[in-house]
């Protein structure tokens, strides 16, 4: 069964850190260079990062310095360090495929909000 749980979202004041969790079903996650994504409101979802099963990191400018994706191959779980966290950090993430199918399964996602 294909599946994603994400947790781990929550209010905090800017400047603050959370932690994101990922919990993939092994079908999702074995080999497969996964990735953070978050959809703010009235925009559309938007990669932040991503982790080859190698664990080489990417990152989109907007996040770069501030976030860090990692990864744990023994326990399917992808996690995002977020740090110095913006108002314009507030979303709904979710994890997933790097590379992303129109009929790829997501998850509830888990929000993040970020007050001023």
């Amino acid at each position: 069964q294909e599946q994603l749980v994400e947790s781990g979202g929550g209010l905090v004041q800017a400047g603050g850190s959370l932690r994101l969790s990922c919990a993939a079903s092994p079908k999702i996650f074995s080999g497969n260079a996964m990735a953070w994504y978050r959809q703010a409101p009235g925009k559309q979802r938007e990669l932040v990062a991503g982790i080859t099963s190698r664990g080489q990191t990417n990152y989109k400018d907007f996040v770069r310095g501030r976030f860090t994706i990692t990864r744990d191959n023994a326990k399917n779980m992808v996690y995002l360090q977020m740090n110095s966290l913006k108002p314009e950090d507030t979303a709904v993430y979710y994890c997933n495929w790097l590379v992303t199918a129109p009929d790829s399964p997501w998850g509830q996602g888990t929000q993040v909000t970020v007050s001023s």
